[in-house]
């Protein structure tokens, strides 16, 4: 709701409250009645809304002050109890579907214009003849290339129903191609990658939990599990959540018959336990979960439960804590509420929901200025009460999953050349210029040592600094250790994303610098 109907339903509020005590005053003086202003049944906000509607000296927007009106009421609750417009709505039910209807690519702009990262396998853009690399400069007849258009504002003007066609201009090897392209429905991966780190050790990295989360982390062990996996890295980090029912499902693959997944309880809602059916297929795999402070609601409950079970090692940081059950109630104007009716609370009885603050919007910045980013004593944990795992060991409440092995924000490696390096988006903009130079090879490749031994021959090293310093950015003597452990895995990584394996040569090139998993593969057990 924008500034200015807040400010017109505030000023109108305050004037209608005065005319009401003047108009109940007139009216009812001889009877010396009161008006009924029942708080518990709303009365009052209905009264002053139809005042409004009746005797308000200009024309009102009687939709947007109804929108005003619950927004306002529901900030009374807690952070997530949200009203959502159409739109809004709409764009929250999409993220979380498992697929949207677009034309099926992915795409970044390092150099203000869309280029399109990969074509999504039998979607609309792969059948029109769009190609890995294309540069996008028009949708329809708005261009997008070259004039600041936001990443969003692209992405909606390529996204519409499905059946519906949407005209794309790309420029490709200097020459400008337009294609008519059928939007369809396109299916959205929640498994950001899947693969072997070693002959045993398995990784999964999952980004959301959407409606098609169980089916495709199924097909992702089963592949793993055939390549010989007895041990899982399970990479739930910035993994926002999702259906309830799919964190379920996953956890259910880990544990034995009866073991306690999470329970729900509100004042309005009876406690409602949730336990596994001992039908999993890795229960003898040996687990451990990273997890940080954008790990939440979901991936929250699968660590929770590991944790509590004695199953898997929590590795990371103190998780987001957002533990709340959002029942949603849509109306028939396309708009929904998602009302909090329970919380949710680990299987030692820990609940996962932080506490409610002045600053509970602002809480990861305020976990940086507290020092919780990178030391583990300054975390944010509630000794006042123990609660207990299934083995006995002790852990604690206070919002958000508490790991069991700390592992900080490294900022050693921030040298200056990498800031200067970063502010102007260097190492996307050079991955993309190698891959101009180098496509017809690199977007063929799908093996990863083949990969691996590929960039190596082509001096990545030598030709990034020499493009960075064509944008004047000059790497010192100094900072050229930091430069070949931290920033060349990053420099490989993003190039090595426009082969044939995607997000997975990202991850793979990523590792080697990723803290947390170092962490996590020289963990040995509780």
């Amino acid at each position: 709701m924008n500034n200015r109907t807040y400010t017109l339903l505030t000023a109108v509020l305050g004037i209608v409250l005065g005319v009401l005590a003047t108009l109940i005053v007139v009216k009812y003086t001889d009877s010396r009645k009161e008006f009924d202003g029942d708080y518990n049944r709303w009365r009052k906000l209905n009264l002053i809304l139809q005042e409004v509607e009746r005797n308000y000296v200009d024309t009102i927007d009687m939709k947007a002050m109804t929108d005003a009106a619950v927004v306002a009421a529901l900030s009374e609750l807690d952070p997530h109890t949200v009203y959502l417009p159409p739109v809004q709505l709409e764009a929250s039910e999409t993220e979380l579907a498992g697929n949207f209807e677009g034309i099926g690519i992915q795409f970044n702009v390092p150099n203000d214009t869309a280029i399109v990262l990969s074509v999504i396998p039998g979607g609309p853009s792969e059948k029109a003849g769009l190609l890995q690399g294309d540069r996008i400069l028009k949708v329809d007849t708005s261009v997008i290339a070259g004039n600041k258009t936001p990443q969003d504002s692209m992405v909606a003007r390529m996204k519409g129903p499905a059946g519906t066609k949407v005209g794309i201009t790309v420029r490709r090897d200097g020459t400008d191609i337009p294609f008519e392209i059928t939007r369809g429905k396109i299916p959205v991966n929640c498994v950001d990658a899947a693969f072997m780190i070693n002959d045993t050790t398995g990784y999964i990295r999952l980004s959301k939990f959407t409606r098609t989360t169980y089916f495709e982390f199924s097909n992702a062990v089963d592949k793993l599990l055939a390549s010989g996996m007895n041990r899982l890295l399970f990479d739930l980090r910035d993994n926002t959540g999702g259906y309830f029912d799919q964190a379920f499902l996953v956890c259910n693959e880990f544990l034995e018959k009866d073991a306690s997944i999470v329970y729900m309880e509100g004042l309005h809602r009876p406690r409602q336990d949730f336990k596994a059916d001992g039908s999993g297929k890795l229960k003898g795999i040996d687990l451990e979960v990273l997890i940080n402070e954008s790990s939440a609601s979901s991936s929250e409950i699968f660590a929770g439960a590991m944790q509590d079970n004695d199953r898997g090692v929590i590795v990371g940081r103190r998780s987001f804590g957002k533990g709340l059950v959002q029942e949603p109630v849509n109306f028939t104007d396309g708009s929904g509420l998602r009302l909090t009716v329970s919380r949710f609370y680990t299987p030692s009885g820990r609940c996962i929901q932080k506490p409610y603050s002045d600053h509970y919007a602002y809480d990861i910045y305020e976990r940086y200025a507290h020092g919780e980013m990178t030391d583990a004593d300054s975390m944010k944990v509630d000794k006042s009460h123990e609660y207990y795992t299934k083995s006995g060991r002790i852990v604690y409440g206070g919002g958000g999953i508490i790991p069991d092995v700390f592992v900080p924000v490294d900022t050693t490696k921030a040298s200056d050349f990498f800031i200067k390096a970063n502010r102007k988006s260097l190492q996307v903009r050079f991955s993309s210029a190698m891959f101009d130079r180098y496509r017809r090879t690199l977007s063929e490749i799908d093996d990863f040592d083949s990969l691996s031994r590929y960039l190596d021959a082509l001096d990545l090293r030598t030709k990034f600094l020499e493009f960075a310093a064509g944008e004047g950015v000059v790497i010192r003597k100094s900072e050229m250790n930091d430069f070949d452990t931290y920033m060349m895995p990053q420099i490989l990584a993003l190039v090595g994303r426009y082969s044939k394996l995607g997000d997975e040569a990202f991850y793979r090139f990523y590792m080697e610098i990723d803290e947390t998993i170092k962490v996590a593969l020289e963990t040995t057990g509780l």
